[in-house]
């Protein structure tokens, strides 16, 4: 098996040898100084964290990679032993992970988390011994550089702020799998340096109208699988309600509705692995979505998100040792399945039931459209019990192979491989291996652009069994490792979020190679001549398809497709599957 070399990374260090004792006050935010209607710039987050550790051994600050915008992504840390050995601390500790701003203009954890470092290493509240929490303080670099007041044509507040675009106009929360950017490039290394055992994305929702400012967004159970899904929608999920409700805060579930009254019950959202709770799910990560609620005061958004950090690191201190257990458990039992799910449907059969807070919705008759339109009354709260589908079943799955085989030609699949820290080793000579193969026997495509792709769904594929020459260099990708879960989830080709469903295989599904009609002809004649069961199948198929028998062209083209003229690298899967 091939040694990925250890990524070098660049970075700079701050931090500070003797702590000095200061108040909050001394470390006042853009948000406080402006009455809390305002967020940091990318500048002033940088430059607070910056001070911060300069003052605080407890907390460091570094730069690690680089982004679109061409500016590098920071981390900073806050260990109450001013131990910054991430290696080293995995090993005893809790590693809690924070990203912000991945849309900048979503910008209440960027401001929470300046206020959570700052009163965790002046110890304004009560800091935790054995975990370890790390911020992407701001993610998306970029967005939060294209500032403005108007895009967040539904939020209410802060004055300005980012992009949901980055540098070069993508989605973040979109790109966890295809790493279009350099973005998602430089966090993969931080995420897969740090290694967390639980991770915090913070959000704004954008949605319907209730009394909530606090809604979460675990990552869906059934998929996390195991004793570390039932923790999650058992006991965490639960721990989490019951503290905010105990420091004043009520919490619910995402609400993800369109134009609909949430009283009507809706389902959880299902996190594939292109969004970062469900990248982090295939590295066995306990990941969580905080999504503030848009139209709620900006600095009780804020609050809020602040609360739930809090709380959740409370969480991680009082659980971390279980959530270990429970994630080097997982890791271990997939390699003992036969089969992996690919695909998920709402399992209709359960569901769970809540007292959901909202407003009366009321349907009125639209003065621009003359339609009926949703209006919530806020004047008229309501209290519903509702039914939340948060149970979801596995609909399709593949046969977990022993390994894959891969051409050494496809680097953009390789690269992808080596940032994700997938082993494999290099075949040392042109080799004849028995492999399962896959011919893509069909496929539908997004008609209109999607993040940089017109990716493709509702992949099915035709398999075989052959023996196929391998060359030197080609690359043997053993499934027993940690990452199991991101090779099955990117190599086969049904699967939602595979390399071959975000196009980066779709040469293959262009013919390279034709016949002219007129010389063919002569060719066909002679392979009917001679081969009596093809001869068969042709006139069996010309009885059978009128559109066949009318169409000389298509008779023809079916002949070349059952001649040995035909290309074999056409509808050909370029990954193979080793079974014994």
């Amino acid at each position: 098996m091939k040694a990925i070399l250890p990524i070098l990374l660049f970075f700079s260090l701050i931090s500070c040898e003797n702590k000095i004792e200061n108040t909050k006050t001394d470390f006042p935010t853009p948000f406080e100084t402006s009455n809390k209607t305002e967020t940091a710039t990318y500048e002033q987050v940088i430059d607070f964290y910056i001070k911060l550790a300069k003052e605080f051994s407890t907390i460091n600050i570094q730069t690690i990679g680089t982004t679109d915008s061409g500016k590098p992504l920071h981390v900073v840390t806050f260990s109450s032993k001013g131990d910054f050995d991430f290696k080293k601390l995995a090993t005893n500790n809790t590693m809690l992970l924070i990203n912000n701003g991945i849309h900048p203009g979503e910008s209440d954890g960027i401001d929470a988390t300046m206020l959570l470092f700052r009163d965790l290493a002046s110890n304004e509240i009560k800091t935790p011994k054995e975990t370890i929490i790390a911020t992407i303080p701001v993610y998306n670099v970029g967005g939060a550089l294209n500032r403005n007041s108007t895009t967040r044509a539904n939020q209410n507040g802060p004055v300005e702020y980012g992009f949901r675009g980055n540098a070069k106009n993508y989605d973040l929360n979109r790109d966890f799998i295809k790493t279009d950017t350099k973005n998602t490039e430089t966090f993969t290394k931080i995420f897969h340096l740090i290694d967390p055992d639980v991770f915090i994305d913070n959000h704004v929702s954008n949605g319907a109208d209730y009394q909530y400012t606090l809604t979460h967004l675990f990552t869906q159970h059934n998929k996390l699988g195991g004793k570390l899904g039932k923790y999650v929608h058992d006991d965490l999920m639960p721990l989490l309600q019951d503290s905010l409700l105990n420091n004043g805060w009520d919490i619910t579930p995402y609400v993800n509705v369109f134009n609909s009254p949430p009283e009507n019950g809706f389902q959880q959202f299902l996190d594939n692995p292109r969004y970062s709770t469900g990248y982090t799910t295939l590295w066995n990560t306990v990941g969580m979505m905080v999504e503030t609620h848009m139209l709620k005061p900006y600095d009780q958004r804020v609050a809020g998100t602040y609360q739930l950090m809090l709380n959740m690191i409370a969480i991680a201190e009082k659980d971390g040792r279980k959530i270990k257990e429970m994630r080097n458990a997982a890791k271990n039992a997939f390699q003992q399945n036969d089969y992996y799910p690919t695909q998920w449907q709402v399992d209709t059969t359960k569901a769970s039931n809540f007292i959901f807070k909202g407003f009366k919705a009321d349907t009125l008759t639209s003065e621009i459209t003359g339609f009926n339109r949703l209006k919530y009354n806020r004047e008229v709260p309501t209290e519903t019990e509702i039914t939340y589908q948060d149970y979801f079943k596995a609909y399709d799955s593949i046969r977990i192979p022993k390994a894959y085989v891969l051409g050494k030609q496809w680097h953009n699949v390789i690269k992808r491989l080596d940032l994700n820290k997938i082993s494999y080793t290099e075949l040392k000579q042109d080799s004849t291996i028995l492999v399962e193969s896959y011919q893509i026997d069909d496929y539908s495509t997004y008609t209109s652009p999607y993040e940089g792709h017109y990716p493709h769904y509702n992949t099915s594929v035709n398999m075989s069994s052959n023996t196929k020459e391998f060359k030197a260099g080609d690359i043997v990708i053993p499934v027993d490792q940690p990452g199991l879960r991101y090779i099955l989830e990117t190599l086969e080709p049904s699967a939602v979020d595979s390399f071959f469903n975000w196009n980066f295989f779709d040469t293959i599904l262009q013919q390279k190679e034709g016949f002219s009609p007129y010389v063919f002809e002569d060719t066909a004649l002679e392979m009917l001549k001679n081969d009596t069961i093809l001869k068969s199948k042709f006139e069996n198929k010309k009885i059978e398809d009128l559109d066949f028998k009318n169409n000389w062209y298509l008779q023809l083209k079916w002949l070349f497709k059952h001649s040995k003229h035909y290309e074999e690298a056409y509808m050909q899967y370029p990954i193979y599957r080793i079974t014994n």
